[in-house]
């Protein structure tokens, strides 16, 4: 190509030659003489020509350059080639020594190492998911105990004081006698009526009621506190004062419900449902007042829904009905959590509320942070400390269990239980447990309670270890 444009350049300069002579020929031919004219157009020729051979002479030597330049490429070429292949002949042989030296094929090699970067990185996504989990469940404890507490301590709860007895006192003891009537039937006709045992013993001026159904109790005690006032005492008389006091009591009922409504801040209660939860009021549990219990539960449910962002009004209302079904239990069979969401729904409650409380014992899955909620604030209220009463061989046997779960275990020096069995305080031998096999130890045991015992509340594992230096003076 570059032959070609010199070619044509030469060309060109020719002819701009000629011209040149033609024009100066033509111009100086007037007035020049004809040998001088000549004699100049044969110099210019003979420039052009010596500038015609030296274009030749350049391209010339540029051709052969171009020609070295592309028999250089065209070696490189070959050899570039060669060395390619010689590459890839080393390359080979490498891979089938790597074959031979580790027993895999290429195949099985990049699956190998796939697989191992595949089983790293799944180990290293799961490190970081257990440390996410680890936070955020300190962060979730945290959370709860600040709640937790603060719901405890905006609520002042009375301590359980109820039991399954009622006791009337007496003017006199001679009111005894006359309380049994002749040959028993005053007394018989009471306990008939009343479904309660009257026990007349050598306590000085009082009567025991005794009965687990606390209205009946109730209403035998108004009918005999009547009977005292009004001093006359035989069959009939009884029966048309234990029907007045029965009156009575179905009216104080449906008070005692409108009270415990308003304190819990709950409206638009069905009237039916009013009585029923009125009712709770002569109901206790582990010596707890249910009625008491459910209005606390009440308060307790809408502090952790308004702390969470839930709704208060659903937490409340599920929280006031949630033992309802214990008023009614002698009377409809099944668990009082379910009994009590049926009532619920047949007395327009909503479904959420519904559901809320026929979850609180898990015969029913919570689906809702209301119920969850509704659940917390049962336990939290069971579970405080003076809620509920047990009796002496039921503290001591839970005592002794704390004793003995720990005690089983391998290097335990000594056990103690205390503060009336929330804590429990483990000594170690130093010389067989050493301080992380305590830290284990402590977490051992309180998995073990959890499994094999009930217990309100929360139980406080403390494992001791104490080193010592002992040395002697001679």
């Amino acid at each position: 190509m570059e032959l070609v444009i010199a070619a044509a350049v030469l060309a060109a300069g020719i002819i701009a030659a000629a011209l040149t002579v033609g024009r100066n020929g033509t111009a100086r031919s007037a007035g020049v003489p004809v040998g001088a004219q000549r004699a100049e157009q044969k110099a210019e020729l003979v420039r052009s020509t010596e500038r015609s051979h030296s274009l030749e002479r350049s391209l010339d030597s540029r051709a052969a350059e171009l020609e070295r330049r592309a028999a250089e490429l065209e070696r490189r070429e070959v050899a570039l080639q060669a060395e390619r292949a010689d590459v890839a002949a080393l390359r080979q042989e490498q891979t089938r020594a790597l074959e031979r030296a580790s027993g895999l094929s290429a195949g099985q090699a990049k699956q190998a190492l796939l697989k191992e970067i595949e089983d790293q990185a799944r180990h290293d996504a799961a490190r970081v998911i257990r440390q996410v989990e680890e936070e955020t469940k300190r962060d979730a404890e945290r959370r709860v105990r600040s709640i937790l507490s603060v719901a405890m301590q905006r609520l002042a709860a009375s301590h359980a004081a109820e039991t399954t007895v009622s006791v009337v006192q007496l003017p006199s003891d001679d009111m005894k006698g006359r309380i049994i009537g002749r040959e028993g039937r005053n007394i018989r006709a009471l306990e008939n009526l009343t479904g309660v045992d009257f026990i007349i013993d050598d306590t000085p001026n009082a009567v025991v009621l005794s009965a687990f159904d606390g209205v009946r109790r109730e209403i035998a005690r108004m009918t005999l506190e009547k009977l005292l006032q009004d001093g006359r005492i035989h069959p009939a008389r009884i029966e048309e004062t234990y029907y007045q006091s029965k009156s009575e009591l179905d009216d104080h009922i449906v008070e005692l419900g409108e009270k415990a409504v308003f304190e819990a801040e709950v409206h638009g209660l069905d009237p039916e449902l009013t009585k029923i939860l009125g009712r709770l009021r002569f109901r206790t549990s582990y010596g707890q007042n249910v009625l008491a219990h459910s209005i606390e539960c009440a308060h307790l449910a809408a502090m952790m829904a308004h702390e969470l962002g839930a709704s208060a009004k659903t937490a409340r209302r599920a929280a006031l009905l949630h033992d309802i079904g214990k008023a009614v239990s002698h009377e409809i069979e099944g668990p009082h959590a379910l009994v009590g969401g049926d009532l619920a729904r047949r007395h327009g409650e909503p479904e959420a509320v519904a559901h809320a409380m026929e979850a609180h014992h898990n015969e029913v899955e919570p689906q809702t942070v209301e119920a969850v909620i509704v659940q917390a604030a049962d336990a939290l209220s069971g579970g405080r400390p003076g809620a509920r009463g047990e009796s002496l061989e039921q503290y001591v046997k839970r005592l002794r269990d704390l004793e003995q779960i720990a005690t089983r275990h391998p290097g335990v020096d000594k056990v103690y239980a205390m503060q009336a069995g929330r804590e429990i305080r483990v000594i170690v031998a130093p010389g067989a447990i050493d301080d992380d096999r305590a830290v284990a130890l402590a977490r051992e045991i309180a998995r073990e309670i959890e499994q094999e015992l009930e217990f309100p509340g929360q139980i406080k594992v403390t494992v001791i270890r104490e080193s010592r230096a002992v040395d002697y003076a001679k």
